[in-house]
């Protein structure tokens, strides 16, 4: 894994020269921004309202039994916007996305397609990663915006029908719990999982050799590391801002 990381950082690397030689496509990113992103925000948001709607679930009745249904909604907000949102949809996305990105790649590299570019002088690394890296960065806090939206919205819905709990109640809850600091801190976690999804996604499948199984093992491989680079800078980002 260190290796792999080390490779990772090498790629991103690579990915950042070819972005500033301005070799970049802005067709290519937006195409890889549909195909990331876009197309990963039904599953994506269905995972953040079911997950929100769980949370006021077990959150509300306690609440209310304690007397201290005001803070119902700050509760659902402060769980959803810190954690929630950016932890799942980011992993929606990438179990969805991070593994075609890994395909795509593997099947090009062992398909000789790779060798043929870099007998064109054409940079495999620059070329495949810098667009959806680029396309993942600016997308994938998007998403999460959209999910936070979303799951609290769920969670008032939820509270509504199970304690009927007045929307004002809940509304002024989330507005006195909230803070920007907490948002912007959101975006930043999906900013980066979002570069780190598909930079280990990308290095997983261009670092494929064989035939069609290891494309396969690959692409597993590639949903596996993701998910661990991302938990692990998760609880860095957590330890940075919230201890």
């Amino acid at each position: 894994m260190i290796s792999f990381f080390g490779l990772c950082v090498q790629n991103f690397i690579s990915c950042l020269k070819y972005l500033f030689s301005k070799q970049t496509k802005l067709s290519s990113v937006i195409s890889q921004a549909a195909a990331i992103s876009y197309d990963s925000l039904t599953i994506s948001l269905s995972i953040v309202i079911i997950s929100a709607s769980v949370i006021a679930i077990q959150v509300a009745k306690q609440f209310l039994m304690s007397g201290a249904d005001t803070y119902i909604g700050g509760s659902i907000a402060i769980v959803l916007i810190r954690e929630i949102a950016p932890g799942f949809a980011a992993l929606a996305i990438g179990a969805r996305a991070g593994t075609a990105i890994s395909a795509e790649i593997a099947n090009m590299q062992v398909t000789s397609q790779v060798d043929a570019m870099k007998t064109l002088k054409v940079d495999p690394v620059g070329y495949f990663f810098t667009p959806r890296v680029v396309a993942a960065g600016i997308t994938v806090p998007l998403v999460v915006l959209i999910a936070e939206f979303v799951g609290i919205l769920a969670g008032l819905l939820i509270c509504f029908f199970t304690i009927n709990l007045h929307p004002n109640r809940y509304i002024n809850s989330v507005w006195a719990w909230l803070n920007t600091r907490d948002i912007y801190i959101s975006i930043f976690k999906a900013f980066v999982f979002g570069i780190l999804m598909a930079l280990v996604c990308a290095t997983q499948g261009y670092t494929t050799r064989g035939g069609a199984k290891e494309v396969g093992i690959s692409t597993t491989q590639a949903a596996i590391k993701s998910t661990i680079y991302m938990l692990v800078a998760d609880f860095s980002i957590n330890l940075i801002f919230y201890l």
